[in-house]
């Protein structure tokens, strides 16, 4: 029985992903570290109300078997470039250096399709830099998911977001942008913990759009 540590549960991707979580019966405990409550009641649920500012406080929890990692925001929400990287780039990366530092076997964590740390554009860079940086932490298990834009049912609105996804929806039958086609929040969490049961014994593997359809369709639910 397994110990899982979720990042962004209250997130489109982790909301999911801390249902399958607590359903998964090889799982008997699911720790989250949130800035606020899910509500949620479970008795395999470990919920942490916490200061991202102040990790040293609550570095002693971070610890399990692998770190699923679904942490971030927008430009708009976050309000300045700054703001956003320390939330996307700043946080993920502490929390999954502790985590490490802890013992923590395993990370899985959501990025971007062209994260680059050389890409132009500010969040695929910042992606980019997330994810090279988080691989040099010597997980002995390091899993990148690929998504496109993400569909489904969020708190806040997001007018620019949702026309995004009907264009896209709308054009997903051209070769060349239907790896850019969207793809649902529950989908990408079943992708991520087919990422943690694969048995490839490489300590690094990225998943782009096919394969995470793919890899959520192999989900046993």
């Amino acid at each position: 029985m397994k110990t899982a540590i979720l990042l962004g549960a209250t997130g489109l991707v982790g909301s999911q992903l801390l249902k399958l979580l607590l359903d998964d019966p090889g799982f008997s405990k699911v720790k989250i570290f949130t800035r606020r409550s899910t509500g949620i009641k479970h008795p395999g649920l470990e919920e942490h109300i916490v200061d991202f500012d102040i990790m040293e406080n609550w570095a002693g929890n971070i610890n399990g078997d692998v770190l699923f990692s679904a942490f971030g925001t927008t430009l708009k929400k976050a309000g300045s470039k700054a703001a956003q990287y320390k939330i996307d780039y700043h946080y993920q990366f502490q929390v999954a250096r502790i985590a490490a530092e802890n013992d923590v076997k395993d990370c899985i964590l959501v990025s971007s399709p062209g994260a680059s740390p050389k890409s132009k554009v500010f969040y695929t860079r910042m992606k980019g830099e997330l994810d090279r940086d988080m691989a040099k932490l010597g997980f002995a298990r390091f899993r990148i998911i690929q998504p496109s834009i993400l569909s489904g049912s969020r708190n806040d609105s997001r007018f620019g977001e949702k026309a995004g996804i009907y264009v896209m929806n709308a054009l997903s039958w051209i070769p060349g942008i239907r790896k850019y086609r969207p793809v649902s929040g529950e989908k990408v969490a079943k992708a991520m913990i087919m990422a943690y049961e694969d048995e490839l014994s490489l300590p690094i593997v990225i998943y782009g759009l096919e394969q995470l359809h793919q890899m959520a369709e192999k989900h046993r639910s």
